[in-house]
């Protein structure tokens, strides 16, 4: 059982962290593990290796209390409460806990602080990144399930001109050649990621829109 369990082991940490996978050394805070939970419900899913250095070393699991944080991740520090699975495994006489976290079928997934503030995070690469309004609004038109664009309004042509004359460029700046209204910039903005007209993509520590070659 231990060799297979060791297999597996090094089979995942030699993929390293990615998308859908985080190394954690040690669970010192619910909270902290949580938007981990939430980045990767709100994205693809992914699992969590715990008891796992950086370096792909084994530490284990050591205390009850670390296991109680895992759980309170899941259970009481995200909201909607994320369906996460519990997978304890034995490895060179240690505890390795992989926890596997779906994608959430109703984003999004809110991680809270102490305060009970919340924050809805994404995966991108191996970290975790605080959710645009863009996403939120995305989030918003799928559970709507809102129609297909098919014309457009001319709010809809100065954003998509602005997009096209400032490529690569954040939400801000576009919104301000645009000259739209803020809220109606987001919901028309979301609606054209969904659709494949305008890309979103994370790059120089923010997410950055461009027009897809598609679009025109």
């Amino acid at each position: 059982m231990q060799h297979t369990d060791l297999k597996r082991l090094h089979d995942l940490i030699a993929q390293g962290e990615h998308e859908q996978q985080d190394f954690k050394y040690k669970v010192t805070d619910a909270i902290k593990l949580a938007r981990s939970v939430s980045a990767f419900a709100n994205t693809n899913g992914g699992r969590l290796l715990i008891g796992v250095r950086d370096d792909g070393h084994l530490s284990g699991v050591r205390s009850e209390e670390e296991i109680y944080m895992m759980h309170a991740a899941a259970w009481k520090y995200c909201k909607p409460e994320s369906a996460i699975k519990f997978e304890t495994l034995h490895a060179e006489g240690r505890t390795i806990v992989i926890a596997t976290v779906p994608p959430s079928a109703n984003r999004p997934v809110f991680a809270l602080n102490e305060e009970g503030k919340q924050t809805a995070y994404v995966r991108v690469n191996d970290e975790n990144i605080v959710a645009t309004a863009v996403h939120l609004e995305i989030w918003k038109q799928e559970r709507a399930k809102t129609g297909t664009v098919t014309t457009f309004s001319d709010d809809e042509r100065k954003l998509l001109q602005a997009i096209s004359a400032l490529p690569d460029s954040p939400l801000n700046r576009i919104i301000k050649m645009s000259g739209i209204n803020r809220r109606k910039a987001i919901i028309i903005m979301a609606k054209m990621v969904r659709f494949g007209l305008v890309q979103m993509y994370f790059a120089e520590h923010s997410f950055l829109f461009r027009e897809c070659s598609n679009s025109n």
